[in-house]
């Protein structure tokens, strides 16, 4: 699929929101919201680590380890602790963190799934556990982050007599 097609696709909300994040200001913000930013982008030269970030990815909804990543990636743990934080700037599990959040945010944009269900779905285990680390990194609920965020119908405006 080329960058046409995919621009096709988009929906008006998802696009707005994903040129609101790399701006790095919310589609709409109520007073006193935090800001949004997707994650940044990684450092050059990931010493060939993208294999086993891209398993990550596709696994998390599994409880992760870094001995599991590193077996996956054929390193003994200290060495890919190490070549992750070269490449990344970050430790395996926080960038996993940050993963699963984002994960759980873009479920949030797209989809009408409870928060119980995306907390499996992105590893985080439970509702309230989602929660938490959703405060904690984001500044706010799911939920209020679904109402800023998820796409809201055009209103439909009517011709004045």
């Amino acid at each position: 699929m080329n960058i046409r097609e995919k621009w096709n696709r988009l929906t008006p909300a998802t696009c707005a929101n994903q040129v609101a994040r790399r701006l790095v200001v919310p589609a709409h913000r109520p007073g006193g919201q935090a800001q949004y930013i997707e994650s940044p982008v990684p450092r050059a030269g990931d010493d060939g680590l993208a294999p086993v970030l891209q398993w990550a990815i596709q696994n998390l909804d599994l409880q992760l380890t870094v001995a599991q990543m590193a077996e996956h990636a054929g390193l003994s743990s200290r060495t890919l602790v190490r070549r992750f934080h070269e490449a990344t700037g970050t430790t395996p599990l926080r960038w996993l963190h940050a993963q699963r959040l984002a994960r759980a945010r873009h479920l949030l944009e797209s989809t009408d799934l409870p928060a119980e269900r995306i907390s499996q779905i992105c590893g985080m285990g439970t509702a309230g556990n989602l929660r938490h680390h959703f405060i904690r990194s984001v500044g706010v609920t799911p939920m209020e982050y679904r109402r800023t965020f998820q796409g809201q119908p055009a209103p439909v405006l009517s011709a004045a007599p």
